[in-house]
């Protein structure tokens, strides 16, 4: 739950900024933040698939290989599910909502627009899924910085509304590392190395966040988050 907090306590830094200072935030700022953001994200990606695979070479080209397999028909899963169409659509309203101009400050629009950007996010999901596996996850650093970020435009738009989502930002994401631990002593005690295909699969999917971060390339990663789930089901039974 540690990192759940820490990155609630990014949106709550982010918002009482926005509100002491009342200016926008300098373009090279955001651009720097960014940009260290997104390299610690592709050095800790790799890093978690690389401590992940272990073994024999052998062992290890067969390890990836299924979780490559399980991202390709994660990929047609979420697809199917129309897991991106959905992330993109909360980003495009969020987009618009920002660029309009608003007459009236209201509560509701900041904090729902915040909570569903923050809850709906691939990152929420992959910190979660590592942290719940392994402890506090340094991820939820990086989240906790973007969602920061993004609170400090929001709350320059619509008002405090949006510092407020912290509160269910905490709750969906604790709930979600709360699932995992308790599904984790069952990974665990398992003769097949299901708990390293989660984190190899969770590692990749960190790294095509990064992608997306740098403005690299645009990484349809929502589409992937059913591999999760994929991976030490076809570990279990490929291995």
């Amino acid at each position: 739950m540690i990192g759940a907090v820490i990155n609630s306590a990014g949106i709550v830094a982010g918002g009482v900024c926005a509100l002491a200072i009342k200016k926008p935030v300098p373009n090279r700022f955001q651009l720097a933040a960014k940009m260290a953001l997104g390299v610690y994200t592709v050095w800790f990606g790799l890093q978690l698939t690389w401590r992940s695979l272990n073994g024999s070479v052998a062992q290890v080209l067969k390890q990836l290989c299924i979780v490559m397999l399980a991202m390709a028909l994660g990929k047609l899963a979420g697809r199917m599910l129309r897991l991106q169409k959905f992330s993109n659509a909360i980003g495009q309203h969020a987009t618009r909502s920002l660029a309009a101009e608003v007459k009236e400050k209201r509560f509701s629009d900041g904090f729902l627009l915040a909570t569903a950007l923050f809850c709906a996010g691939p990152l929420a999901i992959l910190a979660s899924v590592q942290e719940g596996l392994n402890g506090f996850s340094p991820l939820f650093l990086v989240k906790a910085g973007t969602d920061g970020l993004a609170t400090l435009a929001f709350c320059a738009t619509f008002g405090w509304g949006a510092l407020v989502s912290a509160i269910p930002v905490l709750a969906f994401q604790g709930c979600l590392i709360r699932c995992v631990q308790a599904l984790e002593p069952m990974l665990h005690n398992q003769p097949w190395p299901l708990i390293d295909s989660i984190n190899a699969t969770d590692g990749l999917l960190i790294f095509c966040v990064a992608l997306i971060v740098l403005e690299v390339k645009k990484v349809r990663v929502a589409e992937y988050l059913p591999s999760l789930i994929l991976a030490p089901l076809l570990m279990r039974w490929l291995w």
